[in-house]
């Protein structure tokens, strides 16, 4: 199942439109590409730091989180309503500036459950973070 490019913007500007949430709007994420089997956002290091200067672990998380959410929601389809029940981080490596990216892609996706792999990645590539 894919979505054409022209269904493709127009569910970016659906979530350009409704947001990933005010969680996510806070800290800056945005959503650059969101599609059956792929939802990629960014959010900078900037501002969600914990007191050593580092990409704060809970900040990943909101990233892992709002990506898995956006995905079940694509797969659960208009009118229905999805929530995370699990959420599981490693952190890799701690990034100091910059943007992270994030992507989503489907471990699988049932009928009333769905599980995604989550990679969060520094500006250079590098492995920051892994969640499902």
């Amino acid at each position: 199942m894919s979505q054409s490019n022209e269904g493709d913007s127009a569910l970016l500007r659906d979530l350009a439109g409704a947001g990933a949430g005010a969680l996510a709007e806070r800290m800056q994420i945005v959503v650059t590409e969101a599609g059956p089997g792929r939802v990629v956002a960014t959010m900078p290091v900037e501002g969600n730091t914990q007191p050593y200067g580092l990409l704060h672990g809970g900040a990943s998380a909101v990233l892992a989180e709002s990506l898995g959410s956006i995905a079940g929601g694509i797969h659960a389809g208009p009118g229905r309503m999805v929530v995370g029940v699990d959420l599981s981080c490693t952190h890799h490596r701690g990034a100091r500036s910059g943007l992270v990216t994030g992507v989503s892609t489907p471990l699988h996706e049932g009928q009333t459950v769905a599980t995604y792999s989550i990679t969060i990645t520094d500006d250079g590539g590098h492995l920051q973070c892994t969640a499902r």
